[in-house]
């Protein structure tokens, strides 16, 4: 029987994009091997979102190769589908895949092992309108399902290479998103992360749909569903609409990921994003409303081409001042082939390096507060694994609904279920709590 080993690069699309591969391959009676293991195909699947991304690709492409200079090495993902060519120079590797056609991969291998002839299986992204269907019935992650829902954006930022590499804006059926999240919640999943390359934007391509009625329907239509989780939307994506769904459903939980990239204006400007300060500030004061609690958490460029000192304490003031729960900060960093790249006012290392900090000892000191509030409060988890740090305390880690990580006594049969769990120490990177009680059919007791 042929064996397949896969490596994910980068985001969280492409991992869920791995698992729909694997899909295939299983369905073709292929089985999995780990990755450092000898494996008769290896599938890398790529990033290109820096060119870090790109150099860490091939890095893990001459990987498989040396495990086994026999198997067919497949490339696929963001940097086979912007540099095709640079892959296919890497001796060893025989197919290349871009971000479409996934489906095609096993005849391909067929037809490599038939004529030995590398094969370049890259199609021009930029025409692609239709989204590709390609389905996840389960994760090798029991507790949380990942379901994409678009891929492509149209925004073209100017640091961003990403729609060169996934293509335009395409949204999934709607009637596909709602009867796969239906098979997840029937394998057992409680909570589903809708995603995509640009997730919010999800309908903008449809006539009479949009995000808020996906949303409706998914909260509506799916019988057993307890958490549906956004893994990321624009401020300019949350409508009236959109927040009017949140305030009213009970299973969208109260943590948003919004990017804000900089918190001043003029630098907004110089990236291309499609907000304003004000209309940010606007949108937050409207969800903290329609939702008590919430967690929202961001995505910050740091150095971006001329940004000053001004500018930055203009960033760092606004997110302060909006209370955000946790950053994700990057140092600006030069991606050959987009606008921001060539742009006048590079910022020095040592000042990107020297503002990180700044901004990250921020993030701590505001996921602390933000955990604060919910000291002696008992509060929703879903265990996912054993506490890592002391694997055999007989305690176990999970999230909250607004992403308040939680370590609390518990047991294996817990893994996935709801339960209710009350906060007796808020801190950060993770809460301690106290097992209240399991909110399953069929009670499960504590041993002490």
């Amino acid at each position: 029987m042929a064996s397949v080993a896969f490596h994910t690069l980068g985001c969280k699309v492409n991992h869920y994009e791995t698992e729909a591969i694997w899909q295939l391959f299983s369905n073709a009676g292929y089985t999995r091997e780990s990755f450092e293991k000898k494996a008769d195909v290896y599938v890398i699947n790529t990033c290109t979102v820096t060119n870090t991304g790109d150099k860490k690709s091939r890095q893990v492409i001459r990987r498989a190769i040396r495990n086994n200079p026999d198997a067919v090495i497949c490339v696929t993902g963001c940097y086979a589908q912007t540099s095709p060519a640079e892959v296919m120079a890497i001796p060893g590797v025989d197919i290349v895949v871009g971000t479409s056609d996934r489906i095609k991969m096993l005849d391909y291998i067929k037809q490599y092992q038939k004529e030995r002839e590398p094969i370049n299986g890259v199609n021009n992204i930029m025409k692609a309108r239709v989204y590709e269907e390609l389905d996840v019935p389960s994760f090798t992650d029991r507790t949380r399902a990942s379901l994409k829902i678009q891929e492509g954006c149209n925004n073209f930022c100017t640091f961003c290479i990403i729609p060169w590499a996934r293509g335009l804006m395409r949204s999934r059926e709607p009637q596909e998103v709602v009867d796969q999240a239906q098979k997840l919640v029937d394998a057992g999943y409680k909570e589903i992360v809708l995603t995509g390359i640009h997730t919010g934007g999800y309908g903008e391509d449809m006539k009479d749909y949009n995000f808020a009625m996906l949303l409706r329907e998914l909260d509506e239509k799916v019988i057993g569903l307890k958490r549906i989780r956004i893994s990321s939307i624009e401020a300019s994506q949350i409508t009236d609409e959109v927040i009017e769904v949140l305030n009213r459903s009970n299973k969208v939980v109260r943590h948003l990921h919004i990017p804000l990239q900089s918190g001043s204006n003029s630098v907004l400007k110089r990236m291309r994003r499609k907000y304003s300060m004000e209309m940010f500030s606007n949108r937050i004061e409207k969800l903290k409303k329609a939702m008590p609690g919430l967690a929202i958490t961001s995505d910050v460029i740091v150095g971006f081409p001329g940004e000053t000192e001004e500018e930055f304490m203009e960033t760092f003031n606004f997110i302060k001042d909006h209370q955000f729960s946790e950053l994700h900060v990057f140092p600006f960093s030069k991606r050959t082939g987009t606008p921001a790249a060539i742009m006048d006012g590079q910022v020095d290392e040592e000042v990107k390096n020297e503002r990180v900090h700044r901004l990250i000892a921020l993030s701590d000191q505001l996921a602390k507060q933000y955990a604060s509030q919910f000291e002696n409060e008992v509060l929703e988890v879903i265990p996912e694994d054993r506490y890592k740090e002391a694997p055999e305390s007989g305690l176990y880690e999970g999230y909250t609904d607004n992403y308040l990580k939680v370590v609390f006594p518990a047991t294996e049969e817990m893994i996935g279920k709801l339960v209710k769990v009350k906060i007796d120490k808020p801190g950060y990177p993770y809460n301690e709590g106290q097992f209240v009680r399991v909110l399953e059919e069929g009670q499960i007791r504590l041993t002490s």
